[in-house]
């Protein structure tokens, strides 16, 4: 699982550098952003839950 969250992360991030690249993929950008801190929350809440185990 935090091989999957890793990787999503690493996809997030590509993809925002390369819409503040291109100036008409700035939507991109922000996608690329918005993703990138939902998928931060969900493997730190998954991570967080799985210790208490």
């Amino acid at each position: 699982m935090l091989t999957l969250v890793i990787v999503l992360l690493a996809i997030w991030l590509i993809l925002s550098i390369v819409g503040f690249a291109i100036k008409g993929l700035l939507w991109l950008a922000f996608i690329g952003i918005i993703l990138f801190v939902a998928t931060a929350i969900v493997g730190f809440i998954r991570r967080s839950v799985g210790r208490r185990s």
